[in-house]
């Protein structure tokens, strides 16, 4: 499902929130991971304090901007899962 131009906003809302408080940040490509492996780590991650996402490219480039993690944003392409830890 898309989402609309309000949706995206949110998305990238939320995810800066949690970028602002973040000391670390893990880009992992997630191609081949099954959705119960997925599942379980999103789990463990949660468990573990972690924020753990799959979100567009862009609107992670964009949640990035003006923090210490906006250099890593020419490495965000491809089927990627966002973590976030303090």
């Amino acid at each position: 499902m898309s989402l609309n131009l309000d949706g995206k906003k949110e998305v990238v809302s939320e995810v800066a929130a949690q970028v602002s408080k973040a000391q670390t940040m893990v880009l992992a490509e997630y191609r081949g991971t099954s959705v119960a492996q997925l599942t379980k780590l999103r789990s463990d991650a949660r468990a573990k304090g972690v924020y753990m996402r799959v979100l567009k490219n862009t609107l992670a480039r964009r949640a990035v901007v003006g923090t210490p993690f906006e250099v890593a944003a020419d490495k965000m392409v491809g089927p990627l899962i966002y973590s976030f830890s303090v």
